[in-house]
């Protein structure tokens, strides 16, 4: 089977967050079980430095405007996965962000850039571009690729079946109805059955209503978002989806994240010898310039720094939590007023508190090899994949039960402790209360070092990797197309349980 997976963004050739995790990492898994899978994205400055062998295979016909653009084709970087990179210096080849300028601002011309991309990607589908290569499937990924299933569904001639995932429906791309001529959007679909949204175009909606299939990622916040409180006005539109409407779990990239072999820690460890670990977390204190105690919990926290991490929840507990014999430290970047907080906490208790601000992917790795708790909570969260990374290194994460926090998190009561299931803490308020009340359950057990490491050897135990979730994608572009999958000797993860329906997550 052919597989064109679009997106805005993948690791390590571009990256803002999560989305750019999975993009990089699924579709190696597909390629492990034999898909014949494709990247399309932007060519960003960065992609350019880090795809391998690229040439240029195509002149772009002028489209919306564009007649700067070529199709470069490469390799991923450390596999045959093909890339086609879309280069057009006017839209791609600009200084700041992906998404932003360099003062945080968003580029106005979004819209434009976004609905390129997925101009380009219906013509690869439809085999307009002389590539030779013609999917069965086109997968895109959450609103800047959401206009591809809408395109397609214009085609009159036979198209690939379409696959739609929305990794955060809090991201909708919504814009002015002014663009709809501008990027070839019939008016007649700019009503509310269409692309309309609150009389705006919506990228999301367009992705969501179009496509064959739509996905998010975890069968929990497949559920949340049909209801109001996490649905961001669209839940309507997803329960029309009805059995077209799947959550599937998100995985992690375990070559990529991998305490035995990750080559951003200073020493290696596995299960069954975390003296590494130990090692890791003295050089991490030495680092920081916190104390070296090897008997104090070490606390982190590896997110961006906003309301949805509940980093203000966080923010209030910390006097709490630095009088607790703790260490806290905490890597990212986001909200300035909250970034200000934790460099005030950093000053308030300096043998304490140590705080990276700005996004460091091989500090991120060495905090999760160091730290003995991960605090991972969230608003809300679709998937989430710092508690994942945080079980795989043995650290234990406190989580809020929602979304994937909640399918991937087993609380450590009396009875999950007792049956060897327990990962992790888990609250369910978002109070800071209630997350106090987590993190002293989880210094308690620490300080019985047999139940903590039987808690640690549980956590590195579990497997989240992509295997499982890229064999339920493989059988869902099955269902899609038509096409059966031969997975041959890759059987192994065939008892995996099918995607949980909107019809299934209403019982």
């Amino acid at each position: 089977m052919r597989v064109l997976f679009a997106t805005a963004e993948a690791y390590p050739l571009a990256k803002t967050g999560g989305l750019a995790d999975v993009s990089g990492a699924l579709p190696l898994a597909l390629r492990r079980l034999g898909l014949d899978v494709r990247l399309v994205m932007p060519a960003y400055p960065s992609a350019f430095m880090r795809i391998e062998k690229p040439r240029i295979i195509a002149k772009i016909p002028p489209l919306l405007g564009i007649a700067d653009a070529t199709l470069v084709e490469g390799k991923f970087p450390g596999s045959d996965l093909p890339v086609y990179l879309i280069d057009s210096h006017s839209l791609f080849r600009r200084p700041g962000g992906l998404y932003q300028d360099e003062a945080g601002a968003e580029w106005p011309d979004n819209p434009l850039r976004f609905a390129y991309l997925a101009h380009v990607s219906a013509a690869l589908a439809m085999n307009r571009l002389g590539i030779s290569w013609r999917p069965d499937i086109v997968h895109a990924n959450d609103w800047h690729a959401g206009l591809v299933p809408f395109y397609l569904s214009l085609e009159e001639a036979e198209r690939p079946a379409t696959i739609f995932t929305t990794h955060n429906m809090a991201f909708q791309g919504n814009f002015s109805p002014e663009w709809l001529s501008k990027l070839r959007l019939p008016r007649a679909y700019f009503q509310p059955g269409g692309i309309e949204f609150y009389n705006q175009i919506s990228f999301l909606k367009a992705g969501i209503r179009y496509a064959d299939r739509v996905t998010t990622v975890s069968p929990t916040y497949a559920r949340e978002i049909l209801t109001p409180e996490f649905g961001c006005g669209m839940e309507g539109v997803l329960k029309l989806r009805g059995a077209d409407f799947s959550g599937i779990l998100n995985g992690i990239d375990d070559a990529l994240w991998n305490p035995a072999s990750d080559p951003a820690l200073p020493h290696h460890f596995h299960a069954s010898d975390i003296s590494g670990k130990r090692a890791c977390k003295a050089a991490l204190q030495e680092e920081l310039g916190l104390p070296l105690r090897p008997d104090v919990p070490l606390i982190g926290f590896v997110s961006r720094i906003t309301h949805q991490k509940m980093a203000d929840v966080i923010l209030e507990a910390l006097p709490w939590l630095c009088n607790q014999d703790t260490q806290f430290v905490s890597v990212g970047e986001g909200d300035p007023k909250m970034e200000a907080g934790f460099d005030q906490a950093r000053e308030l208790y300096s043998h304490r508190c140590a705080t990276v601000i700005g996004y460091d992917e091989a500090m991120a790795h060495r905090l999760q090899a160091a730290a003995d708790i991960l605090l991972a909570p969230a608003r809300f969260e679709p998937c989430g994949l710092t508690q994942l990374y945080a079980l795989k290194y043995g650290t234990l994460p406190i989580v809020r039960r929602t979304g994937g926090l909640a399918d991937t998190v087993v609380d450590a009561s009396a009875a999950s402790i007792a049956d060897r299931s327990a990962t992790g803490f888990v609250f369910d308020k978002i109070a800071v209360d209630d997350l106090k009340a987590a993190i002293t359950r989880a210094l308690t057990l620490y300080r019985e070092p047999l139940t903590w490491r039987r808690l640690q050897l549980q956590a590195m135990a579990q497997d989240f990797s992509w295997d499982a979730s890229a064999t339920q994608y493989a059988a869902l572009y099955s269902a899609a197309s038509g096409i059966a999958i031969d997975l041959g000797d890759r059987d192994q993860h065939k008892s995996v349980a099918e995607p949980e329906t909107t019809r299934q997550a209403a019982v």
